[in-house]
């Protein structure tokens, strides 16, 4: 398993589709999701510190297993098969509990739990950016430091 971090969310135009991009943390590949609007939102909304009047489900999932007393140990990207990504949730115990990886990711940011890919899933859908596109991945970040979580109502 690779380590990852979150670089955060964008939404992909001309189709309004939102992308997570995920970056080895020990390495210099990116692991681009396409995700749904709400868990994009779910995201962002983790990211930029937004604290909502009532919790979103991964809210609601974090304040579950506080009180299960089962803290999430960490989010595993598992598999990728036909362009769908797999991941499970790994609690205490090594129980292990599938979901998508765009819930997992909301879900991990929320704990601050670690996130881990399959070198398998890294070999056939992570991408390295050549240095010339490093700009890029400069503006992409330059992007997320600007979006609103507002950018994705309506997606």
């Amino acid at each position: 398993m690779n380590e990852l971090h979150v670089v955060g969310v964008r939404v992909e135009l001309p189709n309004n589709t939102p992308i997570l991009l995920l970056k080895e943390t020990s390495g210099e590949r990116y692991l681009p999701i396409w995700i749904g609007a709400v868990e994009a939102t779910a995201i962002a909304f983790e990211q930029q510190g937004v604290k909502l009047s009532r919790p979103l489900t991964h809210d609601l999932l974090r304040d579950v297993l506080v009180a299960l007393d089962s803290p999430l140990q960490r989010v595993e990207i598992t598999e990728v098969k036909e362009n769908i990504f797999y991941a499970d949730l790994v609690l205490r115990d090594d129980i292990r509990v599938s979901a998508r990886p765009s819930d997992a990711i909301a879900l991990a940011l929320r704990v601050s739990a670690p996130i881990s890919c399959a070198a398998e899933v890294l070999d056939s859908a992570g991408i390295i950016i050549p240095d010339e596109q490093e700009d890029e991945v400069e503006k992409f970040r330059e992007f997320l430091d600007n979006i609103s979580p507002d950018d994705f109502a309506g997606s």
